[in-house]
């Protein structure tokens, strides 16, 4: 993504999480039960084989199985979930330039949301996969 659908995506997506913003995650597409999540990699997200880290993919696992179920429309009410649960599966490994998240929502209820995640790396390697339960807050 070059810098100004970056700064673009930044202003129609806001994140508010300053745990996600230090470290560079960004929403590319967000709509009704769905996103998309970009992460520039740097050296720190790297683990001693220099690979990404686990901890960094289930980040954006976490996010991504989160996230879609939180889009409101402009001028609507922010929602707010916790993660009740979340299962990671590892698939592959590897280093490059950016990884991206896809979440989306399976099932939905009064409190609680079921949702599903990837990460891949670079567009093309499919990292980790994850589902997740939510509890949406009042």
């Amino acid at each position: 993504m070059d810098a100004a659908k970056a700064e673009h995506a930044e202003a129609a997506y806001s994140l508010d999480n300053p745990a996600l913003e230090s470290i560079g995650v960004s929403i590319t597409h967000w709509r009704d039960d769905y996103v998309e999540l970009e992460l520039p990699l740097a050296p720190s997200m790297l683990n001693r084989s220099r690979v990404v880290h686990g901890g960094t993919i289930c980040t954006l696992l976490d996010a991504a199985t989160g996230y879609a179920g939180l889009y409101a429309a402009p001028g609507e009410t922010p929602r707010h979930a916790v993660t009740l649960s979340l299962t990671s599966n590892f698939l592959s490994n590897g280093t490059g330039k950016r990884l991206t998240a896809k979440g989306k929502v399976d099932r939905r209820g009064r409190s609680i949301f079921f949702s599903r995640a990837e990460v891949w790396l670079d567009g093309e390697l499919l990292v980790a996969t994850g589902v997740a339960t939510m509890k949406y807050l009042k």
